[in-house]
């Protein structure tokens, strides 16, 4: 009963928002080279931009900006709403460079920022964040700025991206909060796989996300899905490398919003720390995962390809070391296949407070190399059906 509900809601996410992009090929086009952008990646062109955004988001009916092929400079950029045109298209056919010294936004929290906009098409393009120079620092112990994001989308709806990709952010390549039916198609994401905390696309308090025919390869999760979030559809995704598709962390806050109603289907994890993963640190807190499915999963030598990790802490330094509030429950894994690459290939470590309830395992079959894999089960509930290999510890 529980996956009906969850194909349900996720599929009302992907139809509205479907519903909500209209084409714009008869809006009147901005180019940013007309309000003076400079292409070769060295005169800043973070006004020119701005002033182009200015006239199309004021422009009474559809509108365009345009970014010409070549590379251009861009220092930061604070594309804000609410606009009066009807539609806006962002059509991107070169380069975006961020500035070459950290410091510049590793403190700004983001690069290019999109706010209160509403019907909003972006295409194409190369976002290229320069975060090499930042990692080097962080890896050094020094103190360095946290980082900034590629691109994010804040209190945003009705949002198409297409065709788009970000390459070496700082830290988290995109990052949608606060917004509701945010579409991502055929988006690529690349980082290396020592790059600190550059996940790829991070959803939190935000309803009807969708994810489609993309790839990621990033140092951190390929795609996490934090506090707040609903209805989210994730499908053909290609995860590799990277810390997999993760809900979580969770429970960094005593009182925090759930995550409910989550789909992902049809991806391929390779040689990923994870596969997929649900994850909340040792501490109390008001939150919840639910109804969840994890659907037609390919694993391709995977550390973890699935687990739910209720004790998390990634650097083992500074625990909290109690029992999880977050409350998950109704969780399905569904056609899950492959090579784990290590011996525990399924491994549930729930709270003991709040023990996992109704995890539904059915059609897996992980090998760990020409071995026997193992599961592992902690406070965790719930039933098998059909072939399950590692043999179920529910």
């Amino acid at each position: 009963m529980a996956a009906k509900t969850i194909i349900s809601f996720s599929s009302l996410a992907l139809t509205m928002t479907l519903i909500a992009i209209s084409p714009t090929s008869y809006a009147a086009q901005y180019n940013v080279a007309s309000f003076g952008a400079t292409a070769g990646g060295r005169t800043d062109s973070s006004n020119a931009f701005l002033r182009a955004w200015a006239s199309a988001c004021s422009s009474t009916g559809p509108s365009t900006v345009y970014i010409p092929k070549g590379t251009f400079y861009v220092k930061s950029a604070a594309f804000n709403g609410p606009c009066r045109s009807s539609s806006i298209t962002f059509r991107i056919d070169g380069t975006l460079l961020a500035p070459s010294n950290y410091m510049v936004i590793g403190n700004s929290g983001n690069w290019i920022i999109f706010r209160q906009v509403s019907r909003l098409n972006v295409y194409g393009g190369i976002l290229n964040g320069r975060g090499p120079s930042l990692w080097a620092c962080k890896a050094t112990g020094k103190s360095c700025p946290i980082g900034a994001t590629n691109l994010q989308f804040s209190n945003s709806n009705n949002v198409l991206v297409s065709g788009l990709r970000s390459v070496n952010s700082q830290m988290f390549h995109i990052v949608v909060s606060g917004s509701r039916n945010v579409k991502f198609q055929s988006i690529k994401i690349s980082a290396p796989e020592t790059s600190p905390n550059t996940d790829g696309i991070h959803i939190e308090h935000s309803m009807g996300i969708t994810v489609l025919n993309s790839m990621m390869g990033t140092g951190d999760d390929c795609i996490s899905i934090g506090p707040g979030a609903s209805n989210i559809w994730v499908e053909n995704v290609a995860c590799g490398p990277g810390h997999g598709i993760s809900i979580g962390s969770l429970g960094k806050d005593s009182i925090e919003q759930g995550v409910q109603n989550v789909t992902v289907k049809t991806v391929t994890f390779t040689d990923t720390q994870n596969g997929v993963r649900i994850k909340s640190w040792a501490r109390p807190s008001t939150g919840f995962v639910r109804n969840i499915l994890f659907q037609h999963a390919a694993m391709k030598d995977v550390q973890n390809p699935i687990i739910i990790d209720q004790n998390y802490c990634p650097s083992n330094n500074g625990c909290p070391n109690k029992a999880s509030g977050i409350k998950i429950t109704d969780v399905a894994y569904r056609d899950i296949h492959g090579t784990s690459a290590t011996e525990v290939a399924v491994k549930f470590d729930c709270s003991s407070m709040n023990p996992c309830k109704n995890i539904n395992l059915q059609n897996v079959k992980l090998t760990y190399g020409n071995k026997v894999a193992r599961a592992s089960c902690t406070n965790a509930r719930g039933r098998a059906s059909g072939f399950v290999q590692p043999s179920s510890c529910l």
